[in-house]
């Protein structure tokens, strides 16, 4: 899990990409999903996305996801559960203080936001992980959020 999570920070640009046409076709479906009912949809979809994500960023599925503007880093694979920045404790060769071995996930982050479009997404201030969110899918709650965002605009 760990090799592909640093591939998905090496290659952040192409999932950033990928991540905008995913999401415009789950927009598209938001009809579909109205009509079946997010709350029948949420275990299915959680698992494919646990499965997605787990496999492409090593994902902790908090139910709050991060991925575009971290680097396509997932925070909460620091040991320290960090959601903001680094704690202080990165060591001199950008390895975490707590497991020796592993590096930084905040490093990540930083090296993968480098080379996405939206650069600067990595400077907003992230709001504390939701723990009744835990396992669920934050793909569904996007949807949710930009659909009655553009229908309360109307």
């Amino acid at each position: 899990m760990k090799k592909l999570r640093h591939f998905s920070t090496r290659h952040s640009r192409f999932f950033e990409s990928l991540y905008k046409v995913f999401e415009r076709a789950l927009l598209f479906c938001h009809p579909v999903f109205k009509r079946i009912g997010y709350d029948r949809l949420e275990k299915p979809v959680a698992v494919i996305e646990k499965a997605t994500k787990g496999l492409l960023f090593d994902s902790q599925m908090c139910g709050m996801c991060t991925l575009s503007s971290t680097g396509m880093s997932c925070p909460m694979n620091c040991p320290k559960k960090i959601r903001n920045g680094p704690c202080g404790g990165v060591r001199a060769n950008g390895n975490c203080e707590v497991e020796p071995d592993m590096p930084c996930v905040w490093v990540e982050a930083w090296n993968g936001s480098q080379r996405m479009k939206n650069a600067d997404a990595i400077r907003t201030i992230q709001e504390p992980v939701d723990h009744r969110l835990i396992g669920s899918s934050s793909w569904l709650r996007e949807v949710r959020h930009k659909t009655s965002a553009t229908s309360e605009e109307q």
